[in-house]
């Protein structure tokens, strides 16, 4: 890899050819981290000087053969392409003075003076010298000669001796000599290089690490981009490339070949990529710069490793039980070669592999040893737990609290797998009886949120624990929520009973908690929270609540039980804003997410679930991932996106198989039902139904919305008896329950929609009239579909009249479903009044909003329940309720195209492509369009081109 090089390779050629030209000779020593391409350059320059003229004689130091005297020497004169003969006699003087050389285990620097003093005393010396550097002057006599000399630092003792007194004597030889040294702990020949040093003519050559211009470079290159510093197409993405290679690699040369060469042949497998392989090429390069370092640079990469974190010399000279000072070399070493940044390992990958090389025995151990180091200078019980979880060790005193606190920590953010590590290990460590219950309920809530099914015995085994342990009933009150997804009702119960009633504190937050937890999934218990209204009353309200969970299902309690006066949609809004950004509220959210969908905000529940949704780290959470998008699916669902409501149903029950769901499954299966009956798909749907769902669904208000879904099923296939019988058993739980919600529970409508099909308009007229007259939750999408219906039970002019009605309440809740059928039948209706003109126009205002997606109604604020927010929102309907334009507004039929498809969510690129005009062309269009719509953003196209059919008159 010899970007960013060209400097270094041309100080050498001027070497080479001030050698030529003048006669003296030169020495130039290249120097750089191990990996920065050393070997490379001397490679590529001795292909040069060959080209060039010159006779190149290579040789390479190693760690192996550091001991074997005149091993480098050897390798020079055996590279030389000459007869034998030429170079005979110097390497019978070789032999010979290497049987003389007395073996010795000192150090390098002790070996050379032992080995000098050795060979002068015996007169050894001399020849070999003269001999040896006569035969390279000889060689030099037919050309200029150049003797490259890599891994100068593994070079053993004698040839550095040999080569010291050849490069004393270059002043009027035309022989070059080119080492190359890696950065070592300690100087490597420190006598050698004082030598070299005192040269006159010595050169040293840096290898720095390849920058983020040379990334650029090589890129632009291979991508045929020569200015990757403009801002013409693809100069960008190369710079950003450039950068992500130069975040993994750190500029090192031998990494940087390995990234590239495993992108190369992932380009070329025909096999599908899952990302980096474990053990591939760039683990190998890294390993293989830790393996040309000394043992003690490779211990504090492991350290780091394990670490995992920026870590001082005091750390990592306690973890290794070494001096502090000696971590200080092998850390600037790791810097050089590019494998570390701001005290820790630079990249996952890197980490990955260094943590892959270390043994398991010695990788647990230094985990053990972490945990003890980190926990007594006082680091974050996270920090520690992740030691003590990695290194399974359980011993100290300490180490349960510890445990304890770091799953608390993982929970609130949003990590239970981590949270349920800790306190697998935490039961362990755990000896008192009592705190070891604590710690397996809050195991069962990490669980839970990974997969409620892991949860089951637990949750028994808790019950029970707390039963017999009657010292400590807050243990039973955690299982309740698990209880009551499983449907144990009458368990949940007892362990509520069996708590006393304090009037204050967190232990009375959480029995309040759990008492309206099980009121509200089970509404046959509601009686005990509607005989004290007040305390969840004040929950919902309370600025600063002292338990946020009671708060959010004291609002879900507002909403089903409206009492007070209280301001559902305000208070469930400011939960929302002030908690979506907390990463282990989902759960929370929840709740609010479901108030806003009983207050018929079905809107702003599509605006909040798009953003929990969106939030980095939801994989973490399947389970509270799944209900989100459960709420999320129906309120598309109740916006007339069938679509958006079928996928998110459908990845609700990917992230938690049905039988996961509990009690709960008749929400995303409802919503699913619902969703293929009325696309027509009434096969798949019946497939959907045939899915069991436990007895205890029917107890619960997810049980009534699933009731609702089957009978609009049965309508749809015929089986008018099926449905009537589903929608009576629908309204008498609600109503015996006391949460007759129009908007949630429209179960009038939907057995006056029965009625209607056996041809009973009257009774189906009474049925809708009452659905009208229903006070508590009715918002316009029920308000509407009632008005729709019931106009087909009323006379011509009448039926106008509700029919108009229905459209313009249609509008407002953005049900384009609903509004696409509200807008046909009222086509329908006119040409029964003498005019089809305008029916015409009516049946292409129903076919767009059936064709437009649905979009969240945009809002600057939050308006009160039952209102929609006019922000974005167009100019107040017409008297008859139908939007009027005036016509030097009428857009031209180019504009209209465009338009549309902007209304229908396209982009300009995907406008461009399908309409075979230019990006520039569309944005005209587009402002034009806005200007004469008087709209602000393409967000309210959809709605707005419903006016584009001129008016009735």
């Amino acid at each position: 890899m010899l970007v960013h090089r060209d400097e270094q390779l041309a100080h050498l050629h001027w070497a080479f050819r001030s050698c030529e030209k003048h006669g003296h000779g030169q020495v130039v020593l290249v120097t750089g981290a191990v990996g920065s391409g050393k070997t490379q350059v001397l490679e590529t320059f001795g292909e040069w000087a060959a080209d060039a003229g010159g006779q190149v004689l290579s040789a390479a130091g190693s760690r192996a053969e550091q001991g074997l005297h005149f091993g480098v020497l050897g390798q020079l004169l055996h590279s030389a392409r000459v007869r034998p003969e030429e170079i005979r006699q110097v390497e019978e003087l070789i032999r010979e003075v290497a049987l003389s050389v007395p073996a010795s285990d000192a150090g390098r620097d002790t070996a050379a003076e032992i080995l000098t003093e050795s060979l002068t005393a015996d007169g050894l010396w001399a020849p070999l010298l003269r001999t040896a550097f006569d035969t390279f002057r000889a060689l030099a006599g037919r050309g200029p000669l150049v003797l490259a000399v890599d891994d100068l630092q593994h070079a053993d003792a004698a040839s550095l001796h040999c080569l010291l007194y050849v490069t004393r004597r270059l002043r009027n030889a035309r022989i070059m000599v080119v080492l190359s040294e890696a950065t070592t702990l300690h100087p490597a020949h420190p006598l050698f290089h004082a030598e070299l040093r005192s040269l006159p003519r010595f050169a040293r050559v840096s290898l720095p690490l390849l920058t983020l211009d040379s990334f650029s470079r090589l890129l632009g290159s291979k991508a045929g981009v020569l200015d990757v510093r403009g801002d013409k197409a693809g100069a960008q993405d190369i710079r950003e490339e450039a950068r992500r290679i130069l975040r993994v690699t750190g500029g090192n040369p031998l990494l940087t070949q390995a990234l590239f060469h495993e992108q190369a042949n992932r380009e070329t497998d025909s096999a599908p990529s899952t990302g980096a392989r474990a053990g591939g090429t760039f683990d190998r390069a890294v390993l293989d710069c830790l393996y040309r370092h000394e043992p003690a640079v490779r211990r504090v990469a492991q350290a780091l490793a394990v670490l995992n974190r920026p870590a001082s010399q005091d750390l990592l000279g306690q973890l290794l039980d070494v001096l502090p000072d000696s971590i200080v070399p092998a850390v600037r070493a790791l810097q050089g070669a590019g494998l570390i940044s701001t005290g820790q390992l630079r990249h996952p990958r890197i980490l990955h592999a260094v943590r892959c090389d270390i043994p398991a025995e010695e990788r647990r151990r230094l985990h053990q040893r972490a945990a003890e180091m980190l926990h007594e200078n006082g680091a974050e019980a996270s920090v520690v737990a992740e030691h003590l979880v990695a290194s399974a060790w359980t011993d100290g005193a300490w180490v349960a609290p510890v445990l304890r606190d770091a799953a608390a920590h993982a929970l609130s953010s949003g990590r239970p797998d981590h949270a349920a590590a800790c306190l697998r290990l935490g039961i362990r460590a755990e000896t008192d009886e009592s705190r070891r219950n604590s710690l397996a309920a809050m195991m069962i809530t990490a669980r839970w949120q990974v997969n409620p099914l892991a949860v089951n015995g637990q949750v028994s085994r808790l019950v029970e624990a707390a039963r017999t342990d009657e010292s400590v009933p807050s243990t039973a009150l955690a299982a309740v929520p698990y209880l009551l997804w499983q449907g144990r009702v009458e368990e949940a119960a007892e362990a509520i009973s069996g708590c006393g009633a304090d009037d204050r504190g967190p232990a009375s937050d959480e029995l309040r908690l759990n008492r309206l937890l099980l009121a509200l999934s089970h509404p046959d218990h509601l009686r005990t929270v509607r005989e004290d209204p007040g305390s969840w009353i004040r929950a919902a309200a309370a600025p600063h609540p002292g338990s946020p969970q009671l708060q959010a299902v004291s609002v879900l309690g507002n909403a089903l039980m409206p009492a007070g006066g209280a301001d559902t949609v305000t208070a469930a809004e400011q939960l929302l804003e002030q908690h979506h950004l907390d990463s282990g509220s989902l759960g929370l959210l929840t709740a609010p997410l479901l108030a806003l969908l009983c207050a018929g905000r079905s809107d702003r529940v599509a605006v909040w679930g798009g953003r929990l949704l969106a939030r980095p780290g939801l994989q973490h959470t399947p389970a509270w991932r799944g209900v989100v998008r459960a709420i999320h699916a129906e309120a598309a669902l109740r916006l007339g996106d069938l679509d958006v409501a079928e996928r998110g149903a459908r990845s609700a029950l990917e992230d938690l198989p049905a039988p996961a769901w509990g009690v709960a499954v008749g929400g995303p299966l409802g919503t699913l039902i619902t969703c293929t009956t009325e696309s027509g798909r009434l096969f798949e749907a019946d497939r959907w139904l045939r899915r069991p769902v436990p007895a205890g669904v029917f107890r619960t208000p997810v049980g009534a919305h699933y009731l609702i879904a089957r009978g609009r099923h049965h309508l749809a296939v015929g089986q008018h008896q099926a449905a009537s019988t589903d929608l009576h058993r629908c309204g008498e739980l609600v109503r015996s329950w006391g949460i007759d919600v129009a908007a949630l529970f429209p179960w009038r409508l939907e057995l006056a929609r029965v009625q209607l099909g056996l041809g009973n308009r009257t009774h189906a007229a009474q049925l809708l009239q009452e659905q009208l007259q229903v006070s508590h939750g009715l918002d316009d999408r029920t308000r509407g579909r009632a008005l729709r219906l019931l106009a087909s039970t009323a006379g011509p002019d009448h039926r106008r009249k509700l029919l108009s009605k229905a459209v313009t309440v249609l509008q407002s809740c953005r049900d384009q479903h609903e509004l696409a059928h509200a807008l046909s039948d009222t086509g329908q209706t006119l040409p029964r009044a003498g005019d089809p003109t305008p029916a015409r126009l009516f049946v292409h205002r129903a076919d767009l909003p059936a064709r437009t997606p649905a979009l969240p109604q945009r809002t600057e604020g939050h308006s009160a329940p039952g209102t929609a927010s006019t922000a974005g929102a167009p100019p107040d309907p017409a008297p008859d309720g139908f939007e009027a334009l005036d016509p030097d507004s009428l857009l031209s039929e180019a504009e209209r195209r465009v338009a549309v498809l902007a209304a229908r969510g396209r982009t300009n690129r995907q406008i461009s492509n399908e309409l075979y005009i230019t990006v520039s062309t569309v944005e005209q269009h587009l402002t034009r369009v806005y200007r004469k719509l008087d709209v602000k953003s393409r967000t309210d196209l959809p709605n707005r081109l419903l006016a584009l059919a001129e008016p009735m008159s």
